[in-house]
């Protein structure tokens, strides 16, 4: 998987592993048989290491991670001794990406170049692990403590100008890497390689080095919510400061590396990592429609129908991937605030240094404000972006089944509403289907595309290659209320309110959901999207009691809560109004706080209807809140609304927040254990038999009954 050539007296190790030359065992006994023979070789002076086809060696092979192939020698680490210790300079010639394992291998070698467009970082953090092949020893020793600990604990990766700035290369270059590499081993060959060994070299530790240590514990306690693998990669820098030796500091690197290797964490993470990549390969069980069955349509324009804040983040999505966007509203004011909410999305991007201003002027050109739907006549998608209303999502449909061309995509972004009604306000329902962004929606990653009951292959195979080119994340998911995030959402937000009536209040239910690794509780979340919204679903299916006709505590013959109904009815919308679960202070404010008028109102409401309120701890808390999740979730797989437990979880990663250290809420039940969460939920259902929600699935309680290796 490596060979070795020579051009004139430089040796050049190219590996040879596509797609990403990844650093299984056949690369590692490649490159180390290769730097062998090249240091045997008298009339090789110097070497270079580079990778063939698109990249550098990418990292380390993922797939080894808890197979016997991870054990088998050489070790990636007995590879980059072996390169650092030949007394003939090796130079790495970087292209592509060199990530996590990559990145070590480039650290052995005596010198480091990179093409123009290359990155470099460690992105093993984000897999729950640490850089377990000398990266937390040798990154300290080439650049600064502060950018050593940002670069391993964040996982980002750096560009080839940042990775030069920072002392990680010693050159960046153009042109053919390979012939680059080879001039630069020429000039060094001859050159003593001892200063160059960088295991020798000391740590860069200034002054207030214990300062810096102690800042960033702190802002990873704050940030990493529960994720154990951020504050251990920071005590293996943190080994490479304090051990005597180099070699001391390695021995800390591998015990805190196995640690990690052996938790929930890092598995929960892995199987993160390959679930993403699972979902592209989409399938809808009940047509037996394969992936690789069905072309997408080229997207070469597309209009979004709605300049609101969600319409301008679609917008944003769409001319980012390069497609000319028409964006269309009912009068000028709207369609205004609409350009100027893209052009501010710009504006930021270009501060932030993520495009220049060139750049960001050709995406503004892009986009194609109008008010008529006559424009659209040639667009190949159209994206629906009002009001969450069945009514005025028809009526747009009508007029775009009357002025788009026959093949044209029509899409829409709802959270939850049909979309087997909206086609059949059109001629063609093969060419409909459901495209649910998530707020803000240049940002979030997650688009859960939805297919109905005619919606055609060639259809979502467009819309997830399109999600793919936008650089998000593509669930796709049967038609049914709410789908699959929405759907489980609704059991999650039932169970918190009831928690409120019973004793606790609503900071509580929060500090223990953010505990668990949730970026934020239920009803810091509701203030956040607008408890309107909420109270406008619920009066469309006849829940909100408008005339005092309905029982306060039960509807449809199930246990209701109208606190959040309440709310709405005293002009508490949430942050939009200043006032909601929370005081924010201002309409818009973002800090919550607490809100003696609320929770007055919820101790009313307890006493006035008889509800003893008790203390409730974080483990009840959890488990009311997250088990109905997780049953709707079987429901879900057992309906056939998702086809794998792999779409679900990634649903709940990228689309709200769920702590990736668990994995997703079904990898997360399988942690705990099916029969531990089947028993609590039988238990619960004796305490609460008027909600539905604590009715086990028949999937869990089938697979709760089966052996542990069989799940």
């Amino acid at each position: 998987m490596a060979e070795l050539s020579t051009v004139g007296d430089v040796g050049v190790v190219r590996v040879k592993y596509p797609p990403v030359n990844a650093l299984g065992f056949p690369v590692r006994k490649g490159i180390w048989d290769c730097i062998q023979r090249a240091s045997r070789n008298s009339s090789i002076r110097c070497i270079v290491l580079c990778g063939d086809g698109r990249t550098f060696p990418a990292g380390a092979d993922i797939s080894e991670f808890g197979t016997n192939k991870a054990g088998m020698g050489p070790s990636l680490v007995d590879v980059i001794h072996a390169i650092e210790a030949t007394d003939k300079p090796v130079v790495a010639a970087i292209h592509g990406t060199a990530l996590g394992g990559g990145l070590e291998l480039a650290l052995g070698c005596h010198y480091r170049i990179i093409r123009k467009d290359g990155r470099v970082g460690f992105p093993e953090v984000t897999l729950g692990i640490l850089p377990g092949g000398t990266g937390t020893q040798r990154l300290p020793r080439v650049t600064g403590i502060a950018d050593a600990l940002e670069i391993i604990t964040s996982g980002k990766p750096l560009s080839a100008r940042a990775a030069l700035a920072k002392g990680i290369v010693d050159q960046v270059v153009e042109g053919d890497i390979v012939k680059q590499g080879i001039a630069f081993a020429k000039s060094v060959a001859g050159k003593p390689v001892a200063p160059r060994r960088i295991s020798q070299m000391k740590v860069n530790a200034p002054a207030n080095v214990r300062q810096i240590f102690d800042e960033m514990r702190a802002k990873l306690i704050k940030s990493s919510r529960g994720a154990i693998a951020p504050l251990t990669c920071l005590q293996s820098v943190e080994a490479a400061v304090t051990s005597p030796t180099y070699a001391q500091g390695l021995r800390k690197e591998s015990e805190l590396m196995m640690m990690l290797m052996t938790s929930g964490q890092a598995r929960a993470q892995q199987y993160a990592f390959f679930a993403e990549r699972a979902v592209t390969k989409w399938e809808v069980p009940s047509r037996g429609v394969g992936f690789k069955t069905a072309k997408p349509l080229a997207i070469k324009s597309a209009a979004v129908i709605g300049a609101g804040t969600m319409g301008a983040g679609i917008a944003m999505s769409l001319l980012s991937a390069g497609i000319p966007t028409f964006m269309i509203e009912r009068n000028d004011e709207f369609l205004q605030r609409g350009v100027d909410t893209v052009k501010s999305f710009l504006g930021y991007y270009v501060v932030k240094g993520r495009m220049g201003a060139p750049q960001a002027k050709k995406l503004q050109a892009l986009l194609k404000p109008t008010l008529s739907y006559g424009d659209l006549k040639d667009v190949d998608i159209v994206i629906e972006a009002v009001f969450e209303n069945m009514k005025i999502k028809q009526e747009v449909f009508g007029k775009l089944d009357a002025v788009c061309k026959p093949s044209a995509i029509l899409a829409s972004n709802t959270s939850g509403l049909d979309i087997d009604q909206m086609a059949s306000a059109t001629k063609r329902p093969e060419n409909v289907i459901g495209m649910h962004f998530f707020a803000p929606a240049h940002i979030m990653r997650l688009v859960e595309n939805i297919y109905g009951k005619k919606t055609s292959a060639v259809a979502m195979a467009t819309v997830m290659d399109l999600t793919k080119k936008m650089g998000k994340v593509g669930v796709l998911v049967g038609n049914c209320s709410g789908f699959v995030g929405n759907r489980m959402l609704g059991a999650y937000a039932t169970e918190a309110s009831f928690l409120l009536e019973e004793g606790c209040l609503p900071h509580e239910v929060d500090q223990a959901l953010r505990d668990f690794g949730l970026p934020m509780g239920m009803f810091q979340m509701s203030d956040l999207s607008g408890l309107d919204i909420g109270y406008k679903g619920r009066t469309e299916r006849g829940l909100i009691d408008t005339d005092g006709s309905k029982p306060a505590r039960y509807r449809n013959g199930q246990r209701y809560s109208p606190l959040a109904d309440m709310l709405v009815e005293k002009g508490r919308l949430g942050q939009k109004t200043g006032k909601g679960f929370y005081n924010y202070g201002k309409p818009g404010g973002r800090m919550p706080q607490r809100d003696p008028e609320v929770e007055q109102l919820i101790l009313d409401f307890s006493e006035k209807h008889g509800i003893k309120r008790r203390q409730i701890y974080a483990e009840e808390i959890i488990e009311r809140c997250l088990y109905p999740l997780i049953n709707e979730g079987f429901r879900i797989l057992q309906e056939e609304i998702a086809r794998t437990m792999e779409e679900i979880d990634i649903t709940w990663l990228y689309g709200y927040g769920w702590p990736r250290h668990t994995g997703g809420p079904m990898f997360y039940a399988k942690q705990v254990g099916l029969q531990r969460v089947y028993e609590r939920i039988l238990h619960y259902q004796k305490q609460f038999p008027y909600s539905t929600h604590w009715y086990p699935a028949d999937l869990l309680q089938k697979m709760a009954s089966q052996p542990a290796h069989k799940l």
